[in-house]
């Protein structure tokens, strides 16, 4: 199964200080409780927890933390978050998806609208850039995750999957927005956890950029990243 899908714009980033490790823990816990909040609290129960309790945990948060956020749910005084998603143009005309989870709209709505301003870019309306994706379910493993190539493709055409993608680093596997939940607890019962599984969105037309544009965009990224409503932030960027 031949696969040409790339895992865009995921930058394993290493906390730099206890802050930013507190501002992507915020993140995370925030999904769980949402995630807990419309489903079961049992994780086994509810897919979506699942996976927001398995990158929690990769990304070396607490236990505690992670109980905490699950227990939220059911308490009566916790915040009603919305999912929202913002669109727009950063530097050099590249195309970038927002995605939040907000209790004020009203509040978030201008905090990136003034970041994509601040820094070379500029927000657009609703499906402004949408049509220049395609949502699709990630899940990567690395290499050593199955025998080899062979027998990984295998594996993930009996669950389902639509692309694997390998490379030095390990596994990429694709499905549809509607097969990711089903496909990574089949690659799980038969592999283990993945080391990352999400629903993104993978641009079209991925667009190579100079060094200087780059440099831009990524400062926006980063801008629109310290907001703590933002859950993701997606570029059309190779």
């Amino acid at each position: 199964m031949a696969g040409h899908s790339k895992w865009h714009n995921i930058k394993h980033k290493k906390a730099a200080t206890d802050a930013a490790r507190s501002g992507m823990f915020t993140k995370l816990a925030r999904e769980i409780t949402v995630a807990a909040k419309m489903g079961d609290s049992n994780p086994e129960n509810n897919p979506r927890l699942r996976v927001a309790i398995m990158n929690a945990r990769k990304n070396s948060m607490p236990n505690d933390n992670i109980k905490r956020a699950i227990d939220k749910a059911a308490d009566k005084n916790t915040e009603s978050f919305t999912a929202v998603r913002y669109e727009g143009y950063g530097p050099g005309n590249v195309p970038v998806i927002v995605e939040a989870l907000t209790d004020n709209p009203r509040r978030t709505v201008p905090e990136i609208r003034a970041a994509f301003a601040k820094n070379g870019g500029e927000m657009g309306g609703e499906n402004s850039v949408l049509f220049m994706f395609t949502r699709a379910g990630l899940i990567f493993y690395p290499i050593g995750a199955a025998t080899d190539e062979d027998a990984m493709t295998e594996i993930i055409m009996d669950a389902g999957a639509d692309d694997l993608e390998s490379s030095a680093d390990g596994y990429i596997t694709r499905t549809k927005p509607d097969d990711f939940m089903a496909v990574q607890k089949t690659l799980s019962d038969k592999l283990g956890e993945p080391e990352r599984a999400e629903l993104t969105w993978i641009p079209n037309m991925p667009m190579d950029l100079d060094d200087d544009t780059y440099i831009k965009l990524e400062k926006l990224v980063d801008a629109l990243e310290a907001n703590d409503d933002v859950q993701k932030v997606i570029t059309a960027a190779a």
